[in-house]
């Protein structure tokens, strides 16, 4: 069987979109169209059912995408044994929260651009879920989870580093202005901006506020911690949010640190499929990450301490 078919096969799975795994392969779209009806005769059977708006696999797809990877893997493992010499090459989609995305993964990739041009990183910002289903999937190569666990088994994680997280108002709030540390009943007084479900320090956060006894906080969840920071900027309530992410707003002014309620600072955890075969440009990058994330916790770079 022709690996080319396989390899458009599993870029249409990921990308649900013949335009978008054309562009991926560098191929024009009547070539991704004839590649899938070839491989669909050859084993006799439907693999996606053609929809307005993209492709979606079938049960029979489904089923070929675990063994079409595992094909793909060996292909991927043979070139790289008789190319040692060569340089390393090859496109890592790395997908982070978006803090990290804004905080260390630039320096990340501008450190591999000048180091290995031939590696395309590509930053996905996502959050827990959507990053360890990106893992499942092999839309994604490396993810960078803040949580104790990636709650997959297959996913496998390691702690790098630990963030620091604060809670934060604007200055003029009232509980920036209180003259003792504020209690976690002091909150009931105002909004209390989190962070979407699945988030673990947000999730353990509202969890503690619903224990509250008497009236409760406000809270709003969010997709995105820069909406909950620029709400807080804005005087409309408080926010647990990591450190790298509001050091700006901190040094400008525009936040400040409030004294009392805190958090366990949050784990790093550095993850990839635990199946999947790791290419040299993906060792590569993730040696890139941790060594920025080391970095961090010894004082350079974003406020990291050790895993």
């Amino acid at each position: 069987m022709d690996t080319r078919l396989l390899r458009t096969f599993a870029t249409l799975a990921r990308t649900a979109n013949f335009t978008g795994a054309a562009e991926e392969l560098h191929l024009a779209q009547s070539t991704v169209t004839v590649h899938i009806r070839d491989l669909e005769k050859e084993l006799g059977t439907r693999l996606f059912d053609r929809l307005p708006r993209g492709a979606r696999l079938t049960s029979h797809g489904h089923r070929l995408l675990a063994r079409a990877e595992e094909v793909l893997d060996a292909e991927a493992r043979l070139r790289a044994a008789v190319d040692d010499a060569s340089p390393l090459s090859g496109r890592i989609v790395v997908a982070a929260g978006e803090t990290l995305c804004a905080s260390l993964l630039p320096g990340v990739v501008a450190e591999l651009r000048a180091a290995e041009p031939g590696i395309d990183v590509r930053i996905h910002a996502a959050g827990t879920v959507e990053a360890v289903e990106g893992l499942r999937s092999g839309r994604v190569d490396v993810a960078l989870l803040l949580e104790e666990e990636a709650g997959a088994a297959d996913v496998t994680a390691r702690v790098v580093a630990r963030l620091p997280l604060v809670l934060v108002a604007a200055p003029g709030h009232p509980l920036a202005v209180l003259d003792r540390p504020a209690r976690p009943a002091d909150l009931a007084g105002t909004e209390v901006f989190l962070l979407e479900e699945g988030c673990s320090y947000s999730d353990a956060l509202a969890r503690e506020l619903a224990a509250l006894p008497g009236d409760r906080p406000r809270t709003t969840r969010f997709g995105s911690a820069e909406a909950a920071r620029t709400c807080v900027e804005a005087g409309l309530g408080v926010a647990l949010l990591p450190r790298v992410g509001v050091d700006q707003a901190l040094a400008d002014g525009r936040l400040t640190v409030l004294e009392g309620p805190g958090a366990p600072d949050v784990a790093v955890l550095l993850a990839r499929h635990r199946a999947r075969w790791a290419s040299p440009a993906a060792h590569a990058v993730t040696d890139a990450l941790e060594r920025r994330l080391l970095r961090g916790s010894a004082g350079v770079g974003p406020a990291l301490t050790p895993g």
